[in-house]
């Protein structure tokens, strides 16, 4: 209610249809409680009485000032590129506003707005109404006290997520829908600043961006499968002032009709998801947390109320509230994000044979297959759509591939791609890779960011503790805790030099690596050799070697979870990530299966089964494929499956190696990549001559 004896604030509507009916439906609320009177509206497009009541219609806000009004708040309900002019007037008559989102369709707009609102002395509310659902205090007050029992710990990255679709009609509802730029007037209509703006912006009210000033680094990815101007999937890549990353992955084009879009928020210790049109934010702390030991680690479900953020202006001009819950000053943050939308280049056309096109007429939309689960990849790791390897999107960063020559001159191919890891999270340990392994049929045996996993990168080299810093990815596992824990300890791994040779059979890859820590210190040097060579119609032969030396004057610890205390857990070095598989055998000359082969000491090893990258790369095939991989070092395997599909050698399994200068850490493994199923008899003759072939080569040297 008002204060008592006080008049009902009274309110001018600008626009009347589309959202102009919730303003309507609100404003009857509002009036009910003698809080909030409508006086008139102005809109091009009349509802009619029957829908907004007996009040004078104006076409324009000029006509309705003219006509004498002077409303103490002005609600801005028009398309973008009108909410400058509009909001400067209702300013002018000596209004508060509230004004729909987003505020303007440029930057140098926001700032304009927010010199006449100080000058004037008014308010401006911006109408995000995710910003009064009070989930979001209760979220401050949970980061507030991170070790307290049910808590996440402390704050470390924001990732916005929206899957809906938008049909031909959508966009054939106003000439401004779908475009950019409308006669020559700033529109920037799109995913990231119309419809799922509210997710960016709770995204970045979340991790505490809110000034212009707040953003750091900040990047777009714009695509459109649309036939329109404006994107409609598309990833925002941001980083605050304070560290926090925040990513979102919006598209218009999924197979769901208006799923609830929500906003992760990931902490040390666990995870809070809210889903932001409903109020209801759903807590996951770790259980393996100290604090969160027993019961109070289990998952809960917590659901809200949401304040009217009319209602909250209205509230603040009577003294019965003390601050607008979405001022424009705090758009700014979001106003960063809608000027690099704006600036960017053209968002990229999504080609046909990448969508599917589902109904026909005005409900015809495009799917792009898979979309969910590049947007949680994206979300999770951070990362982008080009990144992540979307075959709709921008090639991801890398120095070339490798191919097998052709026979009699002919066209080489193509097995596989060398990552540069520029674009990789620096929380996934960014560093270069071999990305997109296939069969020479095109059966791809790799996989990269996977989501249980998003530091696990192709096939290369990594180590989770080299002198402390972790070039492995993740959570650190430490030896003082007993467990793995969030650490800011993630190292780089840079290409300084490469050379690429081909001769009549294989093609050889030699790279100069160095291993920086989180101050930019190098810590190793690393000399990579890797050769592909094809065996014969069906298989080829991969040789990937490393040495790892000290770039320091002293000697250079490399150790694993293993070596600091985490039984079975000695990974490191050599490491290939799988793709979904199934059906798969795992075995060596001794051992049979997961349990067994796993840190056990062989010659060679074999995995081979059904692999089905249909979610990681539906332009390359799945199918069946042998992998046999030997090494003629003393090194254990390390084998996952049941959890994930991973292989690799463990170099320091469960003691640290120690790198010296002058002596450095040197490991090989040769691997045969096969089309098709082999039985034990074949992949055991492989391994074995595998085997044979790498001792003869190491007592020739």
């Amino acid at each position: 209610m008002t204060a008592e004896g006080s008049a009902p604030t009274s309110v001018l509507l600008v626009g009347l249809d589309g959202f102009g009916r919730q303003h309507l439906l609100n404003l009857q609320r509002l009036a009910a409680s003698g809080k909030a009177r409508l006086i008139a509206g102005a809109s091009y497009s009349d509802p009619g009485p029957e829908v907004r009541g007996d009040i004078p219609v104006h076409r324009t806000l000029t006509e309705a000032r003219e006509a004498g009004h002077r409303p103490d708040v002005v609600i801005v309900s028009t398309p973008i590129n009108t909410h400058r002019d509009l909001a400067l007037e209702a300013l002018e008559m000596g209004a508060d506003v509230l004004l729909e989102k987003p505020p303007t369709a440029t930057f140098a707009q926001y700032e304009e707005l927010l010199d006449a609102a100080d000058r004037l002395g008014r308010r401006i509310q911006v109408g995000f109404q995710s910003l009064g659902s009070h989930a979001l205090p209760a979220l401050e007050e949970l980061l507030a006290a991170p070790h307290a029992p049910g808590a996440i710990g402390q704050l470390r990255a924001v990732g916005a997520t929206g899957l809906w679709l938008r049909r031909e009609a959508y966009y054939a509802r106003a000439p401004w829908a779908g475009r950019r730029v409308l006669d020559g007037v700033q529109v920037v209509d799109g995913v990231i600043t119309n419809p799922l703006a509210h997710a960016v912006r709770t995204a970045l009210h979340i991790a505490g961006a809110r000034d212009a000033d707040d953003v750091a680094q900040l990047g777009t990815e714009l695509l459109h499968a649309h036939q329109i101007e404006a994107d409609d999937t598309s990833t925002v890549s941001l980083r605050t002032t304070e560290g926090i990353p925040v990513t979102a992955a919006l598209t218009l084009c999924a197979p769901e009709d208006h799923r609830p879009p929500w906003v992760t928020i990931y902490g040390t210790e666990g995870h809070a998801v809210l889903y932001y049109t409903e109020d209801r934010l759903e807590i996951t702390p770790n259980r393996e947390a100290p604090f969160n030991a027993g019961e109070a680690g289990e998952p809960r479900t917590l659901e809200f109320e949401r304040s009217n953020l009319l209602e909250n202006l209205i509230d603040v001009r009577t003294g019965e509230a003390e601050r607008l819950l979405s001022p424009l000053r705090e758009s700014g943050a979001l106003m960063r994000v809608l000027e690099a939308v704006r600036t960017a280049e053209d968002p990229a056309q999504i080609g046909e044979e990448h969508v599917e096109q589902v109904d026909s007429g005005p409900e015809r939309h495009p799917v792009i297959p898979h979309i969910e689960d590049y947007a949680a990849r994206a979300v999770k790791a951070p990362s982008t759509f080009s990144s992540l390897g979307a075959p709709w999107a921008a090639p991801a960063a890398t120095s070339g591939s490798l191919a097998l020559p052709g026979a009699d001159g002919g066209e080489a191919q193509t097995v596989a791609e060398l990552r540069t890891g520029d674009d990789i999270s620096p929380t996934d340990s960014p560093r270069p890779f071999l990305d997109r392994v296939r069969t020479r049929g095109g059966v791809l045996v790799s996989d990269q960011q996977p989501l249980d996993h998003t530091w696990h990168l192709g096939v290369g080299v990594a180590l989770q503790d080299v002198d402390g810093t972790n070039f492995w990815g993740g959570r650190t596992y430490t030896r003082e805790d007993g467990r793995y824990i969030w650490r800011d300890d993630h190292g780089r791994i840079v290409i300084r030099a490469q050379q690429l040779d081909d001769d009549a059979h294989s093609q050889r890859l030699a790279q100069q690596l160095e291993w920086i820590d989180r101050t930019g210190a190098a810590l190793l040097q690393e000399d990579r050799e890797v050769t592909v060579t094809g065996r014969d119609e069906r298989s080829w032969v991969l040789d990937f070697r490393f040495a790892l030396a000290p770039a320091v004057d002293r000697e250079v610890s490399l150790g694993s979870p293993g070596s600091n205390g985490r039984a079975g857990g000695g990974y490191g070095g050599f490491f290939w990530r799988l793709p979904a598989l199934r059906e798969a055998e795992i075995f060596t000359a001794q051992a049979s299966g997961e349990e067994d082969v796993h840190g056990s000491v062989s010659d060679w090893l074999a995995i081979s089964g059904r692999f089905d990258a249909a979610q990681v790369a539906p332009h390359l095939g799945a199918g069946e494929a042998t992998l046999v991989l030997a090494s003629a070092d003393e090194d254990p395997w390390f084998v996952r499956y049941s959890g994930y599909p991973g292989i690799g050698r463990s170099l320091a399994w469960d003691a640290p190696v120690v790198a010296r200068p002058g002596e450095p850490v040197a490991r090989r493994v040769r691997a045969v990549v096969v089309d098709g199923l082999l039985d034990r008899a074949e992949a055991a003759a492989l391994g074995s001559r595998l085997s044979a072939e790498l001792t003869a080569t190491r007592v020739s040297r």
